[in-house]
This record gives structure tokens, C-alpha cells and sequence, in this order.
């Protein structure tokens, strides 16, 4: 009997471990924004000239577009919303970065430099979080135990 227990708590450990790679519904409107070529560049920048200034240039096409037309409004999310849940897009972000024989390097270019202990502000914690939604969405990715979702 010790032994069929056993054998029963393995098998749901290891179904509750399994991964499934869920897509990520995504509507055609959102598809054509993502599909869309050219420039389309995004500075997120400190709102004040301060000496400790900061940016994050995103060069993507159709994510102003898409921040524009598809992310929620700003205020939507409050500032302590937006920093949580960067701290933890950032954190797999430059895992995967540092791992380019897992992840595609070609996706994951650059690290992202973010400190907690900083209040970057609500506009760079929207823009910063809204990126990561909309490339999650855009190439299936899963960078949090959050689903990307609008």
C-alpha cells in the first residue's frame, strides 16, 4: 500500500510539474499591429532632468501603435501594480539574455537594468510594463507565471 501511494503522489507531482505552452489568444486587429513593418521607436525616459537620468529606447514595430490603441489606459494600473510586476519581467528578461543557448538571442538582445530601490516614475513602469505585454503577445513568450493579458 506504501508503495501504490508513492507511486500516486509521483505521478501528480510530476503532472503538476509538466509545462504546457499555452498560446496566448490574440485578436487580428492586435495581429495587424504586430505584423506592421518600419520604424516605430519608443523612448522611456526619466520625466525630470535629474543627474541620475535613465532611458529605455524600444525599437519595435508597432508597439507605439499598439500602446496606443490595444495596452489599457494609463491609470488603469497603479504605480505598485507596474513596479511588482517589472521586478519580475526583468528578472526572467535577463535571465533569458544570459542564457542565449535556451532562449533565442535574437529576441532577448539586451539586459535591462532595473533597480527596485528606484522610483523611475508611473511613465516608465507603464511603458517598461506595457512592452513586456505586448512581446509576450507578439512572439508567445511566457516571462512570468502571469498570463500577458490586456
Amino acid at each position: 500500500m506504501k508503495y501504490v501511494l508513492s507511486i500516486a503522489v509521483l505521478a501528480l507531482l510530476i503532472w503538476s510539474c509538466s509545462s504546457t505552452k499555452e498560446a496566448i489568444a490574440v485578436k487580428d486587429s492586435e495581429k495587424e499591429l504586430f505584423d506592421q513593418k518600419g520604424n516605430d521607436t519608443v523612448r522611456i525616459a526619466s520625466e525630470e532632468e535629474e543627474e541620475d537620468e535613465y532611458q529605455i529606447i524600444i525599437i519595435e514595430p508597432g508597439f507605439n501603435a499598439w500602446l496606443q490603441t490595444i495596452a489599457q489606459p494609463k491609470g488603469y494600473y497603479s504605480q505598485s501594480f507596474l513596479e511588482h510586476r517589472n521586478r519580475v519581467l526583468v528578472i526572467n528578461w535577463n535571465n533569458r539574455v544570459m542564457q542565449p543557448q535556451l532562449y533565442n538571442p535574437d529576441l532577448y538582445l539586451l539586459t535591462i537594468d532595473y533597480d527596485p530601490n528606484v522610483d523611475y516614475g508611473y511613465e516608465v513602469n507603464y511603458k517598461l510594463y506595457n512592452y513586456f505585454v505586448y512581446f509576450q503577445r507578439k512572439y508567445n513568450q511566457r516571462l512570468g507565471p502571469f498570463v500577458p493579458r490586456i
